[in-house]
């Protein structure tokens, strides 16, 4: 009796759905083991439609998927079939465009790996062909500590903040997620070891009229197929109204309002605890060294608490640790919310000190600035932001007082007395502190918002003076809620307000002067508190963590520029790289801390990749970045592991650095585009050119984008900032990372060689079709 291979696809197209059913007639023609079955012959009349084939993929010995258009319950059933531990074989189509720029987008696909094919006879050919049903193992130990893996939105409203939200205030404070501000593409092999290292996942799904809603729908099915895969419990919300798909149509939560988001998670959280009772994770096997081998999360947020293993302390740690900074500033994935992780973990550890961490993301902000900045004068917008931040952070610091001693103050006679007062001064009349600070933040924001139009309409230019200003923002006595935080600190050892995310989400079409406003004044409103509490004896410390491109931005034209004392995250020496990768290798192999990265690297990796050792080709195309130098890693142990071998190959190599290469060239054209707006897309226009560029064709090149000729010039500068291009002189290519992030010295080069050009940092080659001699990269067919 032969076995029956499900075969799943879009009903989009007449003229596919054709193709790839007179493919698989063509296939069982022949006498092979396998039959394969299209999707609607399990069609059975009276009969949920997902019951049969959920039924047919647990009977396959693997399935066959066509990703020409991203169906989403063809994404759930390939979500689905993984964690079943089933192979997939996903098919596109050649000669069709379909959703191939979505799927870019969207990420998933490439890291699996798919077969293209032009016709009926050429796919059965390949079906005909033989199929390696090994399955991707999905062998992970539970995250006892981070139970709860979540798939945030590009466009993040209310809702998606509320289920986050909830969850932490049922205990769940570590929630790992993934974060499309930080990485772009979703990752395949880090979706299926995020699920398989959870004991609960929450997805919202959103309406298609949200932006980019297409691209959180085909994640968030992919990893409710996962989950449903693998039996993890599992929440899925979507707003009342919403046609979700056939598969997950009789799972999925609806909302109207907070309160229905409340009653979803209060139902699953006793899930998450049932399940993780049950399973003893000491009973999971690793099928090779590679597979167990976990070196963390590229991104901190997702090993908040792990990260205290192996976290390497540098010296700009130190002085932030020290006090000596108000600023932390970093480019994007250089550790900034590493380290604010570990100040934060490190002072914590005290519990005498009063640690308040704050994450306000940009778009908690934006309705702030729409509906009251844009109507002020730029004296009374600073005033009126520099006192928000001021009341803000003392509210935050009375909550974490409060928070912190309201189950030992009854039992403590020398705070009792203060515990009560200044209980009684923050729960103002108007004033609700329940929620999480998101939460707060955003009630705040709205009461200011809701007050400004009751007293002033839109009028422009309006001027406030200090009495309207304390209308529009307190609702409490301030100089009374600040005397009694600090006569409770004089029990206290110290304060630390610690500021990260602050840029995230910011206007996608760039950051403007409101934003320097913005910033400019939460570092003067900490400033001041730091001041007036010092000057009662109090150690007070507010530290701000940015990137360093978008404080630049901004703050370049202001005043204060230079004067704010910094910790500037930026690597230049790819042994301090080794050095942070070393200390996570340790970590998991529980060895010895004096074994050499060598020693670890030759027993995970080939020692060199086309004559360049591995882990020098890896560290040069991270842009001096630790997160990048991850993913690489991540990448290419992923197609390891999903072909089975027991280090990473050359192939390996091959397959990682091209979906790194495509992850990048989206990160980097957002995060050009978020300081120069004009920028966007600019990165696509490089597309087919050669690695080296002179003067005259790099401006040309940046002209044909559409960017105006004065302002080409101010592009350059920021692509060497960047890193996307350096310096070619005398025979050696300069980035950024190799003159300690001067960009006077590329300017230098450039100006007293005549013969030197551009050259395109060869992390890009690959998702570019860069060419180049045989001697600097392999050719674009072994990326394919």
């Amino acid at each position: 009796m032969s076995d029956i291979a499900f075969v799943a696809y879009s009903s989009q197209n007449e003229d596919l759905k054709r193709i790839i059913f007179e493919a698989t007639r063509l296939t069982n023609s022949h006498p092979l083991q396998i039959k394969f079955t299209p999707w609607e012959f399990n069609d059975i009349a009276g009969s949920p439609l997902i019951s049969p084939i959920v039924n047919k993929i647990d009977a396959s010995p693997f399935i066959v998927a066509d990703i020409t258009y991203l169906n989403l319950n063809v994404i759930y059933e390939i979500g689905y079939a993984i964690g079943r531990s089933k192979r997939v074989f996903l098919i596109r189509n050649r000669g069709v465009d379909g959703d191939k720029s979505l799927a870019s987008k969207a990420g998933i696909f490439d890291t699996l790996g798919y077969h293209q094919y032009y016709n009926e006879t050429d796919l059965s050919d390949r079906l005909t062909a033989h199929i390696d049903t090994t399955p991707i193992p999905i062998n992970f130990q539970l995250n006892r500590k981070s139970q709860i893996y979540s798939v945030e939105p590009p466009a993040r409203g209310l809702a998606e903040k509320v289920l986050l939200s909830r969850l932490r205030k049922a205990g769940y404070s570590y929630i790992r997620t993934f974060n499309p501000d930080e990485d772009l593409r979703m990752s395949a092999t880090d979706a299926i070891r995020q699920v398989a290292e959870s004991s609960g996942i929450a997805v919202p799904l959103q309406n298609p009229s949200t932006n980019d809603a297409e691209l959180q729908n085909i994640r968030a099915m992919f990893v409710l197929g996962l989950a449903d895969g693998m039996n993890k419990p599992r929440l899925a919300i979507a707003p009342v109204g919403y046609s979700a798909p056939l598969d997950v149509r009789d799972t999925i939560r609806s909302y109207r309002q907070d309160s229905d988001i409340a009653e979803a998670v209060a139902d699953f959280c006793p899930q998450i605890v049932e399940y993780s009772t049950q399973i003893d994770v000491a009973e999971i096997p690793s099928s090779t060294n590679l597979q167990s081998l976990d070196v963390g999360d590229p991104r901190a947020e997702n090993e908040m608490t792990t990260l205290g293993l192996y976290y390497l302390r540098t010296h700009e740690y130190e002085r932030a640790l020290a006090g000596e900074v108000n600023l932390v500033v970093g480019r994007k994935g250089s550790g900034k919310t590493a380290l604010w992780i570990s100040v934060r973990d490190k002072t914590r550890s005290d519990k005498r000190n009063i640690v308040v961490d704050l994450k306000p993301e940009g778009y908690q902000l934006i309705k702030f600035k729409e509906d009251i900045l844009v109507h002020l004068t730029e004296g009374a917008r600073e005033h009126l932001i520099t006192a928000f931040w001021e009341y803000l952070i003392l509210l935050e610091v009375a909550y974490k007082l409060l928070e912190k001693d309201k189950n030992s103050y009854r039992h403590n006679h020398d705070i009792y007395d203060l515990y009560v007062s200044l209980e009684d001064a923050y729960r103002a009349p108007d004033f609700t502190s329940e929620g999480d600070f998101a939460e707060r933040l955003s009630r705040l924001s709205e009461r200011i918002i809701q007050e400004y139009r009751r007293v002033f309409g839109k009028e422009i230019n309006q001027k406030l003076n200090a009495a309207q200003v304390t209308q529009l923002i307190h609702s409490h006595d301030l100089r009374d809620l600040r005397q009694k935080i600090s006569a409770y600190l004089q029990h206290k050892k110290s304060v630390w307000i610690l500021f990260d995310n602050l840029d995230r989400g910011w206007n996608t079409q760039g950051f403007d002067a409101l934003d320097a406003i913005v910033l400019r004044c939460l570092v003067d409103a900490g400033r001041k508190l730091e001041r007036e509490m010092r000057r009662e004896d109090h150690v007070f410390h507010c530290i701000v963590f940015v990137r360093n491109d978008v404080y630049d931005h901004l703050m370049r034209h202001s005043t204060d520029y230079g004067k704010e004392l910094r910790a500037v995250l930026d690597w230049s020496d790819p042994d301090l790289l080794r050095e942070m990768f070393r200390l996570r290798l340790v970590a998991a192999l529980e060895t010895s801390e004096d074994t050499s990265f060598d020693e670890f690297w030759r027993d995970i990796c080939v020692p060199h990749y086309k004559g360049e050792e591995t882990s020098t080709f890896m560290i040069e195309r991270s842009l001096m970045r630790p997160r990048n130098f991850l993913k690489i890693f991540s990448h290419c142990k992923g197609f390891a592991i999903n072909f089975r071998h027991a280090r990473i190959e050359e192939k390996d190599i091959n397959k990682g650095i091209k979906a790194y290469s495509d992850d990048l060239l989206q990160e980097l054209d957002r995060e050009l585009s978020d300081v120069h707006p004009e920028a966007k897309d600019l990165l696509y226009y490089f597309l087919d050119s050669k690695s080296k560029i002179s003067r005259d064709g790099l401006r040309e090149l940046i002209s044909s984008s559409g960017i105006q000729e004065d302002s080409i010039e101010k592009i350059i500068q920021f692509l060497l900032y960047y890193g996307v291009v350096g310096i070619n002189s005398n025979g050696s290519d300069y980035f950024i990372y190799n003159v300690n992030y001067d960009p006077k010295m590329l300017n230098m080069r450039m100006q007293r060689d005549n013969e030197s050009n551009y050259i395109i940092n060869p992390a890009f080659w690959p998702s570019l079709n860069i060419s180049v001699s045989s001697e600097e990269i392999v050719s674009r067919s072994e990326y394919e």
